[in-house]
């Protein structure tokens, strides 16, 4: 129990991290909100009652899914190069432009060209901000609930999942986009008020500035001890760094095995299917045979994957983060067997008194997936590399991840379209038991890494 209120978020030293890391989420619940707009709106614009005025076919909905994926790839670039070059602050005022003007775009559609390059900066706005929102919070965080406050991240994309859903099913096409804009407006409204992070200006040499930040997050006026600490921290980082990333660093035994993992996770985050699924889940119910409405099954999953989001921010700084990738990497592995089977054998034989079961066994996919795999991704992500190249190489990373987001979404309804749910869903299951047997050999734990040392 009193471990339990040592890594309480609402202690008076941490609520000000908490706060920051509300604020600088408003981007990324907005991200959510764009991603789970699609599933819904697909099924409303496929048919001859479409608000649009042009076609959509299944080439176009693949390739509405998977610019997301090219967007994303932007979106990296974009802030690997300026996070270290303008600062964390920068960055995140940046994502309020693209996330405003894709909006924009959806409401005055009048081709699907509009669709495309909505979609692209949906994609952009989630690429640049994986990278600079989870660095941004563990740097103002307290290494005890870093994980809880890194969590959050996925969070808040599954809380604007879920409003995606909830808004894009009940509300008309041109409704959702009009409440939708003042989520980028009062993101960069709030983000004002929200100071530098201490480590980056202490890398600018702007003592009193790094002092002033480190004093406002950990919210206490003597913190000269502290201080000293992260001051003594980042200069032996930067006196190892010889101010300059070189290629001999990205390749030390550290540094490999790292990327190694990062690889690793990023293949069994998309080949999982998991991120899929949320893409295209009124697709999924409808290939299933699922006896309740497709939207209906979709809001009720995308609750799911913010109870499972929530667990994990529960427990990612109690128990770890090995234990709970190796339970949700088994799991999704497992059910997606199930699924497949289910839907493979109802084609066969009279199953419709179990039609509810596509259902259940989503839900038991999303909310483990939700618990380690979604949901620590990018606290996993973050930890796993040596601080001098953190930054490079988390940039790096999310390239690669994009890259398979473009892959895995481009290819994902032509698989459902063309050899059917039960092929899809045990490929699915191979990906993450494969993800499971290299976490249980090689991941190692980083609960209490510092961010600042190796």
């Amino acid at each position: 129990m009193n471990k339990f209120f040592k890594n309480s978020l609402l202690q008076p030293q941490t609520r000000y991290q908490l706060l920051a890391t509300v604020i600088v989420n408003i981007i990324t619940f907005g991200h959510g909100v764009g991603v789970g707009w699609l599933s819904p709106t697909l099924t409303k614009i496929s048919t001859s009652d479409s608000p649009l005025d042009f076609e959509v076919g299944i080439s176009e909905i693949s390739w509405l899914g998977s610019m997301l994926g090219l967007g994303s790839l932007c979106g990296n670039l974009t802030i690997a190069f300026l996070l270290e070059r303008m600062g964390r602050k920068f960055c995140i005022y940046l994502l309020a432009g693209p996330y405003a003007c894709l909006w924009i775009l959806i409401y005055y559609a009048s081709n699907v060209a509009y669709l495309y390059a909505a979609r692209f900066l949906c994609g952009f706005t989630g690429g640049a901000g994986y990278v600079v929102v989870p660095i941004f919070i563990s740097e103002v965080a307290d290494s005890r609930i870093r994980g809880s406050l890194t969590s959050m991240v996925m969070l808040s994309v599954n809380l604007g999942i879920l409003a995606g859903y909830i808004l894009s099913t009940y509300l008309a096409y041109h409704i959702v986009p009009f409440l939708a804009i003042g989520l980028p407006i009062a993101y960069f409204v709030a983000n004002l008020m929200l100071p530098e992070t201490a480590p980056y200006l202490l890398k600018r040499s702007q003592l009193l500035a790094a002092e002033s930040s480190f004093r406002y997050y950990q919210n206490k006026e003597d913190t000269s001890v502290d201080f000293n600490e992260l001051k003594t921290a980042i200069t032996s980082q930067q006196a190892q760094s010889d101010t300059a990333i070189t290629y001999k660093d990205l390749i030390t035994k550290p540094a490999i095995k790292a990327f190694t993992s990062s690889i690793v996770l990023s293949t069994g985050y998309q080949f999982s299917g998991v991120f899929s699924f949320i893409n295209y889940m009124s697709d999924i119910f409808a290939s299933s045979g699922s006896i309740l409405d497709v939207n209906t099954c979709t809001i009720i999953v995308g609750v799911v994957q913010i109870v499972g989001v929530y667990t994990s921010t529960m427990f990612v700084d109690i128990v770890g983060r090995r234990i709970l990738m190796l339970i949700s990497t088994l799991g999704i592995g497992l059910g997606c067997i199930a699924f497949g089977c289910f839907t493979f054998y109802a084609q066969q034989y009279d199953l419709s008194g179990f039609n509810w079961l596509p259902l259940v066994l989503m839900i038991l996919i999303i909310y483990l997936a939700n618990i380690g795999l979604i949901g620590l991704f990018f606290v996993v992500l973050v930890e796993l590399f040596p601080a001098k190249i953190r930054s490079l190489a988390t940039s790096m990373s999310v390239v690669f991840l994009s890259l398979l987001v473009f892959c895995t979404l481009k290819l994902f309804p032509l698989l459902l379209h063309y050899y059917g749910i039960s092929i899809t869903m045990w490929f699915s299951a191979i990906s993450s038991l494969l993800t499971f047997f290299y976490f249980f050999v090689f991941l190692d734990e980083t609960k209490g890494k510092s961010m600042i040392e190796d």
